[in-house]
């Protein structure tokens, strides 16, 4: 009988019985007798026949899962990139977001370039050392390799100008920071030398200003956050920082020589007066640029130490004072406009005192039982103006006031402007007729200068700017006095220089014209005879003026540099002088003695005198 193989059970396996029980193959009749089965072996086919059924499964599992995979990369490629385009769409309809740096945007400093109108670099960005003090720099143990008192002392070797006492107690502190900015690469050597870890040198960009000192009011500096303070560095903060406008320098309005010779020769006579402070403004008449603004005693921008915090006060456009009788040819040119003042040979009550508008008014002196309008010019006699501020009338004066802006901050890109102190509401008689000879009201010099420039270009008033004006280009204005009482005031100013009180202002072939103003200091206490402000606002050349010039001198003091006067024309009309033939040629203006304005009609009025 042929064995049988139960169904369903692997080959070389044996039957069971019904109860379980092993069945040998062959059971039954005659099974004792029968010899022990040999183990039984599948043919080689079947066994390749079930691989190939287990590879094709698994096959069939990674197809299935790798096309699940492929799908759901698709789908988040698909999300990306419609959130891209939307993106892109919504940037290009708003115009705004990143933009890729060009490799020349890359390359430029960190913060852009500030010129004069001439191109010369007055603040730029360059790359330098600092020292450092790490006190970690060797882990948790000592913080420097010899005693601090030694490591103070071989930097104070380096850097003479160190103070050892507060270097030994900063590094025996333990604090980082700081020890010292901007270093040499040679002085870092040096350090590297000493062979101590915790001195470490950063590289940093710095603001630097080759200028040193000069133009500093203007400029400003950068603070340690790198933030543009006080000056132009604060107004143009956004466009120096810019990468797409830093790679052009900004250019200002400022001429480098003029700003030179206007300091040294403000210093000069600052310390010629022993005055608190001096300052000026050249300005050019018709397009209201500023050449050179200066206020003095100054500050390194490239150092701001505790000496130069205390500096950074702008006299010009910040301090506001009563500047006196420069006030009068404004008077004198509104009163001709309003047909009050017609006739030059007009005189009018004079003497030492006088009272007008029931208020008592002095002269400096006696200059005679009366004066005419010229006369009252070269003397500097308040009790002349007074008299035309009153006829004149408060309504007429107080507008053109207004209209120069003298009732609010100065126009000037700079951020620190004084708020005038102005006489609200209608003003009465006494206000309008001290106002008409320089008190009562207090502005800035920039107020000043800007409106002497209306007063001689033909009577329009520009705003000032630092910002460089290019040829041809309309500058703002408006008309203050007509083109005919402009003239009529370059005749006035003229005279005063040539043989009034800023005789020493007149520099041969500059045809000069000006008016001085001299100013007691007046506070919460009241005016100080023994202080006083002194100013010289002029022009020229006055046949076809170019430029404005003014000085204020503060708290001057009478000595033998000033022949022991305390008055403008002894220590501001001198400053002006020695300014103008200095910048005129630079400016293109050569001294020409053959050239005047015509004042034959004018000049048999007056009288040779001299008054503050």
């Amino acid at each position: 009988m042929s064995a049988t193989l139960s169904p369903g059970l692997p080959f070389g396996r044996p039957a069971q019985s019904a109860g379980g029980a092993v069945v040998p193959i062959g059971a039954g009749r005659g099974a004792a007798s029968q010899p022990a089965p040999t183990a039984f072996t599948p043919p080689l086919s079947a066994v390749v026949s079930t691989s190939r059924i287990e590879v094709v499964n698994t096959r069939r599992k990674a197809s299935t899962l790798a096309r699940l995979r492929a799908r759901v990369v698709r789908r988040g490629f698909l999300a990306v990139a419609v959130i891209a385009l939307a993106q892109i769409v919504h940037l290009g309809l708003s115009g705004q977001g990143p933009r890729d740096l060009s490799m020349d945007e890359a390359l430029r400093p960190e913060r852009g370039e500030i010129v004069d109108r001439n191109g010369l670099p007055l603040a730029r960005a360059f790359p330098a050392y600092a020292l450092w003090f790490n006190p970690h720099a060797l882990g948790d143990g000592p913080a420097l390799v010899k005693s601090p008192a030694e490591v103070a002392a071989a930097l104070v070797r380096i850097f003479p100008d160190e103070n050892l006492a507060r270097l030994t107690a900063r590094l025996a502190s333990g604090q980082p920071g700081y020890l010292r900015r901007r270093i040499l690469p040679e002085d870092a050597n040096r350090i590297h030398a000493l062979g101590e870890p915790a001195l470490e040198f950063p590289r940093e960009t710095e603001r630097f200003y080759p200028q040193g000192a000069m133009g500093a009011h203007v400029l400003g500096y950068v603070d340690a956050a790198g933030h543009g303070q006080v000056g132009m560095e604060q107004v143009l903060n956004q466009r120096l920082l810019d990468p797409a406008s830093r790679g052009a320098p900004s250019m200002l309005a400022l001429d480098a020589r003029v700003q030179g010779a206007l300091e040294d020769e403000l210093l000069r006579g600052m310390g010629e007066t022993q005055a608190l402070g001096a300052g000026g403004i050249v300005l050019d008449v018709d397009t209201g640029e500023v050449l050179a603004l200066a206020s003095l005693p100054s500050f390194n921008p490239n150092l701001i130490d505790q000496a130069g915090a205390a500096n950074i006060f702008n006299r010009m456009t910040n301090q506001v004072y009563e500047l006196g009788s420069v006030f009068k040819p404004l008077t004198v040119a509104t009163a001709i406009d309003a047909g009050t003042v017609a006739d030059m040979a007009r005189r009018y009550p004079a003497g030492a005192e006088r009272e007008v508008a029931h208020h008592l008014v002095h002269d400096h002196k006696n200059f005679g039982a009366s004066l005419n309008i010229p006369e009252a010019l070269i003397h500097s006699s308040n009790i002349v103006m007074a008299q035309v501020g009153e006829e004149l009338g408060g309504a007429r004066l107080q507008a053109t006031m207004q209209a120069l802006g003298m009732n609010h901050r100065p126009v000037i890109e700079l951020p620190a402007k004084g708020a005038p102190l102005w006489p609200h509401g209608p003003w009465s008689a006494v206000t309008t007729s001290t106002v008409a000879y320089g008190h009562g009201l207090s502005v800035t010099p920039l107020h000043v200068a800007s409106a002497y420039a209306a007063l001689v270009n033909g009577g329009v008033w520009h705003p000032a700017t630092l910002r460089k004006v290019a040829p041809g280009e309309q500058v703002p204005g408006r008309r203050i006095w007509s083109a005919a009482t402009s003239a009529r005031m370059r005749q006035l100013l003229r005279v005063i220089v040539k043989v009034g009180t800023g005789k020493i202002a007149d520099a041969a072939g500059y045809r000069v014209g000006g008016k001085t103003g001299t100013a007691e200091v007046a506070d919460k206490a009241g005016y100080h005879k023994e202080r006083v402000v002194t100013t010289f606002a002029a022009a020229f050349p006055m046949d076809r003026p170019r430029y404005v010039v003014l000085v204020t001198m503060d708290e001057p003091h009478a000595n033998q540099a000033t022949s022991f006067q305390r008055t403008a024309a002894y220590n501001a009309a001198p400053v002006v002088g020695r300014v103008v033939p200095r910048i005129g040629p630079l400016l293109g203006i050569m001294p020409d003695a053959s050239r005047d304005i015509d004042i034959t009609d004018i000049a048999p009025l007056i009288a040779s005198g001299e008054g503050e």
